[in-house]
């Protein structure tokens, strides 16, 4: 079974943007929530996923995603969404433990940044570096369905990511 073990964290300083190895336009749509468990389409780098993640225990939390045809990604995010296609910029900061994903919201979430690290365990030791604040992992009004709610107008639904 999948499993996503991730930390997630504000930023403080702009530092971070000297060491980008690459970055990538994404698109994420939400098609389903349901007590903690969320179903979201994803458009980048020419491709379309389907994700489907269970409720989190602490920072970890099962995660199945599966690349479908383009076409059928796009499709969903048009017609079957939940609120607003959310877009940003995700930059790739690698360190010597791991990868740094940071990204840059636009649209209605513009301005947010935020950092994660996907760890092999949740005990995982890892240095943070300067540019790293403040950890929200956890922050209820940090994560994506809320920022949703709060933000985009996602209607009808219980924040229960």
């Amino acid at each position: 079974m999948a499993k996503e073990i991730e930390r997630k964290f504000l930023i403080v300083s702009d530092e971070w943007r000297r060491h980008v190895s690459r970055s990538v336009e994404i698109q994420d749509g939400i098609l389903a929530i349901h007590e903690g468990r969320k179903i979201r389409v994803r458009l980048y780098d020419g491709r379309a996923t389907l994700t489907v993640k269970g409720p989190k225990n602490g920072i970890t939390r099962d995660e199945f995603e599966y690349e479908i045809p383009k076409e059928d990604g796009v499709a969903m995010l048009r017609d079957h969404r939940i609120g607003e296609i959310l877009r940003k910029t995700r930059f790739y900061v690698p360190v010597s433990y791991g990868l740094w994903c940071i990204d840059e919201y636009h649209g209605s979430l513009d301005g947010l940044l935020f950092a994660e690290i996907e760890l092999p365990s949740a005990d995982q030791h890892f240095d943070k570096p300067s540019w790293v604040g403040r950890e929200i992992t956890g922050d209820k009004q940090f994560t994506q369905t809320n920022l949703l709610l709060k933000y985009c107008g996602l209607q009808n639904c219980i924040a229960a990511e």
